[in-house]
């Protein structure tokens, strides 16, 4: 099928690195019916030919009225939540008037989240300081995994860890030295580890403190990157589930640091900073239907 163009309306944001292509489909067109969604974003996603970027994510008026996200990881698969995703949409749309309420309800194949937008000064001028409330984790239980033994890699290795779902799903590995992981090669093994039949984002989580913890992130359909704000409520919970973490701390990311708190019986809380790079008018042809 022939490609499609049509002019988009493109915003680059990041969250401690964690950085997403946003299409503003209020403010501008929105991706035709003729278009791949799935190429669209791993090509918008792309870092040497595209915009570059984590993934993309959609911005859209909901029928309900609420404002809509989308998610799609940079490989082109469709998630179901992205916690630093989010944050950055709800301070870009709060600027943007879209939702003209500090306090704002975004809709998510996870469902309603809600989040809490302020601005702070910084030494450019002010920028957002954004809570995003994830709700209670859906599930917390132990889980353990072996990679290895295959033929390929006879020695096998088993993790200890503990999965949790809060919004989407993650499975979280505490150890004692977080530098001594091979992230790029054990990642992508245990992410698409058959006792994961949707794949999971994996955390390796160093405790630090009680109230500080070392995370380093591979992320479902993505890969490494400097942060993950679902990752970083996991890995609190993980730790706190575990009896190694009080349930407020400062999450120590590769581009970053989150607020995260988890109160009794509460719902999981993320803070951390929504920073906007540039924006852009996209013409290049999208990708059709195979």
């Amino acid at each position: 099928m022939p490609a499609v163009t049509v002019p988009l309306r493109l915003v680059k944001m990041h969250s401690c690195g964690n950085d997403y292509v946003y299409l503003d489909a209020i403010g501008g067109p929105a991706l035709p019916p003729g278009v791949d969604v799935g190429r669209a974003a791993a090509e918008l996603s792309d870092r040497h030919f595209g915009v570059g970027g984590d993934g993309l994510i959609i911005l859209y008026r909901a029928p309900s009225g609420r404002l809509g996200m989308r998610m799609f990881n940079s490989d082109g698969s469709e998630g179901l939540m992205c916690g630093n995703g989010l944050r950055c949409l709800a301070a870009y749309a709060h600027a943007e008037g879209y939702s003209p309420e500090p306090r704002l309800e975004v809709e998510t194949k996870a469902g309603l989240v809600r989040a809490d937008v302020r601005l702070r000064p910084g030494p450019g001028g002010q920028f957002a300081v954004v809570t995003v409330d994830l709700g209670p984790p859906g599930e917390i239980r132990p889980r353990e995994v072996t990679l290895g033994g295959d033929g390929f890699s006879p020695a096998p290795r088993t993790y200890q860890g503990t999965y949790v779902f809060v919004g989407n799903p993650h499975f979280v590995v505490v150890v004692p030295d977080i530098v001594q992981v091979a992230l790029a090669a054990v990642g992508p093994a245990l992410e698409t580890h058959p006792v994961f039949p949707d794949r999971a984002n994996i955390e390796f989580v160093q405790v630090l403190s009680r109230s500080r913890l070392r995370m380093r992130v591979w992320e479902r359909g993505s890969g490494i990157t400097l942060a993950c704000g679902t990752g970083a409520a996991a890995s609190l919970v993980a730790a706190v589930a575990a009896g190694l973490a009080d349930r407020r701390a400062s999450l120590v990311l590769d581009g970053g640091e989150l607020e995260v708190e988890w109160p009794e019986n509460a719902s999981v809380l993320v803070t951390g900073p929504a920073i906007e790079v540039f924006r852009t008018t996209y013409t290049r042809p999208l990708p059709g239907p195979r």
